[in-house]
């Protein structure tokens, strides 16, 4: 079949097709005019096409290349010939050709574009964003969604050659209280009554197990009515699956030979296996946080039992009251931050909960810090040899609740990391293991689930329910982490009724609302429910790795802004009247104080 518009994509031909007539459309990527000779780059999602045309051959193809703008879209018929190689750029797929033009017709025209179709273009991200489709014609978002594609291939091929079947689970839901707000869609048939959209398949794909299919796929979109940051959108894409009769080693070897896998097909890097774990506890005490950057070292030491009698009271008094006193060692740290930086510093910690930061510094063999004259020199060598410090090291320190000192610590480090320019390279993984089962809500006044309330807590700590012990019990969790961040998490799954409503009951739910609100997951634990577990990856988080960029919308055709806006289209829009008529729904006017 002939295509009237092309025979070749624009970076397709090579020099195995020199003196070949070829027809190649794309839109002007740049022109330069050096007299009787003109180049244009002729773009498409393959690459770039030089195109040549020569005014003294041909002066009436010259005279219409005047007319012809960047991001016009054109077609070119012509030659494959040859560059002269002081010509060739070896930035280019096409380098060494050019297209001897014989032939020109402009297809349509374009405006000035708001911004320069050009991977250096630096246009703030609203303006980008607002024409999103004149952005996505920059080479670098072309190929970022080019490796999202095949990202997307190659978990289908991946999980299908291992058995799994993919099955779409339905996106209109029953609201459920599952962690983050839900996106509530009215129903018109049903006045008054809600449908939500899925924060992510969890429970379809529990029932799948329990209707026997063993090994569930899907590429699910799932939506969550949160706050957003850099590495969220309301709307996002998880890599879906479920296993039955599996244990947590199951799950984790599958992902692992997965993960091997895309980093090899994609990167071309080889992840050796097996990835590293460590248990939640030992990620808190050490790294403060349950996604650990491993790429640099800058450990959490702590100094508790140091501190517990010291003369400090500010550290020895936390201690009394069941706190900690942590801290970690920024090697040479002197050399780059003076007085006024680590006062700065508190601003960080305080931001986490932390009511102060205590230092001390070591340099030119002396040890400087308000807080020494506190501690005897016993104390304070015994601080030094605990932290592995040195001469030149700075010793930041906070003392407080084990969750704060620890959260606090942990984003002093990443933030310690950044202000001495440690390099930063390569991949680390790590398995996070052993999560606990809840955390107290102090707003809410109850325990709520760490991960979701559907994970099976450890076997040998089912007993601890009821009791005041509820902080203890452990969660058969797992989450993969890569330079930290968290790229997926799983669990086993709850298989039986009475474990279920425990769990439900630990939270806070009545029997009456528990199974109002999930009672057809109950149910369905009445009739043979075989063991099972899975994961989710978060793809966009994913192909942010794959692709070097830390912002979740360069890797999302249409992303959404901080406040769940679409500056393209204008969404969220206002409804016709009509339309909220026949949904039985009332609009409440914000009220504006008068000036």
């Amino acid at each position: 079949m002939s295509n009237i518009y092309r025979t070749h994509m624009c970076a397709e031909p090579s020099e195995a097709n020199l003196g070949q007539q070829v027809k190649l459309s794309g839109w002007v990527n740049k022109k330069r005019s050096l007299g009787q000779l003109v180049f244009i780059e002729l773009r498409d999602i393959s690459g770039i096409m030089q195109v040549v045309i020569n005014g003294e051959k041909n002066q009436e193809l010259l005279e219409l290349s005047d007319n012809v703008k960047n991001e016009y879209l054109i077609q070119v018929s012509g030659q494959i010939i040859k560059r002269d190689e002081e010509n060739f750029n070896p930035k280019l797929k096409t380098g060494t050709i050019e297209v001897y033009a014989q032939e020109i017709n402009i297809i349509n025209k374009s405006e000035n574009p708001p911004f320069y179709i050009d991977d250096y273009d630096k246009t703030n991200e609203n303006k980008r964003l607002k024409y999103r489709y004149l952005d996505l014609r920059k080479p670098s978002m072309q190929q970022r969604i080019i490796q999202r594609n095949k990202v997307c291939k190659l978990a289908r091929d991946f999980f299908y050659d291992n058995g799994f079947i993919e099955i779409e689970t339905p996106f209109l839901n029953k609201p459920t209280p599952e962690g983050a707000r839900d996106f509530l869609v009215p129903s018109r048939v049903q006045p008054n009554k809600f449908f939500s959209l899925p924060q992510s398949p969890q429970l379809f794909k529990q029932l799948l197990m329990v209707s026997g299919f063993d090994k569930y796929i899907q590429i699910a979109k799932c939506f969550r009515d949160e706050d957003l940051r850099q590495d969220r959108q309301p709307e996002f894409t998880q890599i879906d699956f479920e296993m039955s009769f599996v244990t947590e080693d199951d799950v984790i070897g599958v992902n692992e030979l997965f993960i091997k896998k895309v980093f090899k097909e994609v990167l071309d890097i080889d992840v050796s296996l097996p990835i590293k774990r460590m248990t939640y506890d030992t990620a808190m005490k050490l790294y403060g946080s349950d996604k650990p950057d491993l790429r640099f070292d800058m450990k959490i030491s702590d100094i508790t039992e140091i501190a517990k009698d010291c003369g400090f009271s500010v550290f020895s008094s936390v201690v009394s009251k069941g706190g900690c006193v942590r801290g970690i060692n920024v090697v040479k740290g002197c050399e780059k931050l003076n007085r006024r930086d680590i006062d700065r510093l508190l601003d960080v910690v305080r931001t986490y909960g932390a009511k102060g930061l205590a230092w001390i510094r070591l340099t030119e063999g002396e040890i400087q810090s308000p807080i020494t004259k506190f501690f005897t020199d016993s104390e304070i060598d015994g601080i030094i040899k605990a932290m592995n410090a040195s001469d030149g090291d700075l010793l930041l320190f906070v003392a407080d609740k084990e969750s704060i000192a620890a959260t606090a610590l942990g984003q002093l480090r990443l933030h310690m990391a950044e202000l001495m320019e440690i390099e930063k390279h390569g991949f680390e993984f790590v398995w996070i293991t052993d999560f606990p089962m809840f955390e107290y809500d102090e707003e809410a006044k109850r325990f709520t689930a760490v991960h979701h309330p559907f994970t099976a807590p450890f076997d040998e700590d089912i007993a601890l329910f009821g009791t005041d012990k509820i902080d203890k019990i452990r969660a058969k969790a797992y989450d993969i982490v890569l330079n930290g961040v968290e790229l997926g998490g799983g669990s086993i799954r709850i298989h039986q009724q009475s474990v279920q409503e425990k769990v439900f009951e630990q939270m806070g739910f009545s029997k009456e609302k528990a199974w109002d609100k999930f009672g057809f997951l109950l149910e369905a634990f009445k009739y043979g429910t075989p063991p099972h577990g899975g994961m989710a990856y978060g793809l966009d988080r994913l192909v942010m790795q794959l692709t070097d960029t830390d912002n979740i919308r360069d890797v999302i055709a249409f992303p959404k802004t901080q406040n769940h806006g679409c500056l393209m289209t204008g969404a969220p829009s206002f409804a016709e009247d009509e339309q909220l008529d026949e949904l039985k729904i009332q609009i409440i006017k914000e009220q504006k104080d008068d000036d």
